[in-house]
């Protein structure tokens, strides 16, 4: 058996929670160097967070399959290599496929093996570096059964244009919805590749003049001069279309109460005084208060089953925590929250959200949630009627807490005063369930000694 014949190919492995492709972000090994097993090799980007890839064999790098700046599909190579020991199956090979069978193995950082290793896929073409053709022949066709690239197909480029190198058939797709030439394109790859962020540099560029294909049911307006079109990919796509869906299948309802959180605030202050080195933020009590209310009303602490014709209540409350992020919206999500202390939330709760807005945050970790708090008082405004983060079946919105004037005991005070919004699905309850979880979580935040009464 020859040395080709003994390499292991590790495909990119099943992300799961509906993932199906990965931009390669950076390669941490080259052709060439030697891997253990469980080795971190690539850096890739989801349309949810940025993983590292460890690769489950051990032995030489033969080929890096891709780019940086490469979209690769679930299931395709993403890296050769070949044995270091000249035995005929590579090191660490029987180990990772003894791991796989008990359904463990380290695939990807931040999940389980998975279990769609025997789903069948469609197979794509491998890709390599090579100038575009303007046609793919028989000859072309057979090659890439063996591993040659085919071309992705696109419109013939201009002649007087230098030949471009891409290797993306998402690349091409993006340039080709919005017209832009690939031969004026400066590749920023290795070797002049272009990667998708090349095309959006192009398309945001004040001096670029796009003709962007239309659709020939919708009558478009042209671009005008300084326009500037931000291409709907990666994390802002995954937010559009999940935001749509709830909008499209959730009857939601929102309703809101404005409350004095002064003693919420004093409460923070004193707990803060006690332990000064494990400090409570307002998120973490506000966090423990919505736990208490989803104790009290679990009506809300589910789900619809459209498909099963059912209403799914959790049994552990899954909370999301909305973080706006350089990559865009995330909800990370705290699982089994209800069995945190309030100490042990508020250390979590600082934790996963610095992770998410780091982009460190495995895929894993921003689905499953059952609930969500958002406090949007971070950004200055009062109050909101947010989206529900389909599945869920409600979510909780903070507004900012500011002196207002409040009557107390008849009198006329200054208080801590805001205003707090709950969004809920009508199908799972009515405004009786949603408005005493509503009453109870303003209750605790005007009168935190509540809380004791309901642990």
């Amino acid at each position: 058996m020859t040395t080709v014949e003994r390499t292991q190919v590790f495909l990119l492995p099943d992300l799961g929670e509906g993932l199906s492709e990965a931009e390669i972000v950076e390669w941490r090994v080259a052709v060439g160097d030697v891997v253990t097993v469980d080795q971190s090799v690539v850096e890739v980007e989801t349309a949810k967070a940025v993983v590292d890839v460890p690769c489950p064999y051990a032995g030489r790098v033969v080929t890096l399959h891709g780019a940086a700046g490469e979209v690769r599909p679930v299931g395709q190579p993403l890296i050769t290599i070949a044995p270091l020991d000249g035995g005929d199956e590579p090191a660490g090979h029987a180990t990772y496929r003894e791991e796989e069978r008990a359904g463990s193995g380290n695939v990807l950082i931040g999940y389980g093996t998975g279990h769609g290793g025997a789903t069948r896929r469609r197979r794509r073409p491998r890709l390599a570096l090579a100038p575009e053709p303007t046609d793919v022949g028989p000859a072309d066709a057979a090659r890439a059964d063996v591993g040659v690239s085919a071309a992705v197909g696109a419109a013939p480029a201009d002649p007087r244009s230098p030949a471009a190198l891409v290797i993306s058939p998402i690349v091409r797709r993006l340039a080709r919805e919005h017209g832009v030439d690939l031969g004026t394109v400066r590749g920023t790859g290795p070797g002049g590749v272009i990667r998708r962020a090349d095309v959006e540099a192009a398309l945001t560029a004040p001096a670029a003049r796009l003709a962007a294909v239309p659709d020939p049911h919708v009558a478009l307006a042209p671009a005008g001069d300084g326009d500037v079109i931000v291409p709907l990919t990666g994390v802002r796509k995954a937010i559009a279309d999940k935001l749509s869906r709830s909008r499209r299948e959730i009857p939601e309802v929102t309703i809101w109460v404005d409350v004095d959180a002064t003693g919420l605030l004093e409460t923070r202050a004193a707990i803060n005084a006690a332990t000064p080195d494990a400090p409570v933020s307002i998120l973490a009590l506000l966090a423990r208060i919505c736990l208490s209310g989803l104790r009290r009303f679990p009506q809300l602490n589910a789900r619809v089953d459209t498909e099963g014709q059912r209403i799914v209540q959790s049994a552990g409350a899954h909370l999301g925590i909305a973080a706006q992020t350089d990559r865009g919206l995330l909800v990370p999500v705290l699982r089994d929250a209800q069995r945190l202390t309030t100490a042990e939330l508020a250390a979590e709760l600082a934790a996963t959200t610095a992770a998410a807005r780091a982009g460190n945050l495995p895929p894993a970790r921003l689905t499953g949630g059952t609930f969500t708090l958002n406090n949007y008082g971070v950004f200055g405004v009062d109050g909101s009627t947010p989206i529900i983060n389909h599945p869920e079946a409600a979510l909780l919105g903070v507004g900012r807490i500011v002196d207002k004037p409040w009557v107390v005991d008849g009198q006329l005070a200054v208080r801590k005063v805001t205003q707090l919004s709950l969004t809920f699905d009508h199908r799972v309850c009515d405004g009786g369930v949603a408005g005493g979880f509503l009453r109870h979580v303003a209750d605790c935040v005007e009168r935190p000694a509540m809380l004791i009464a309901a642990v």
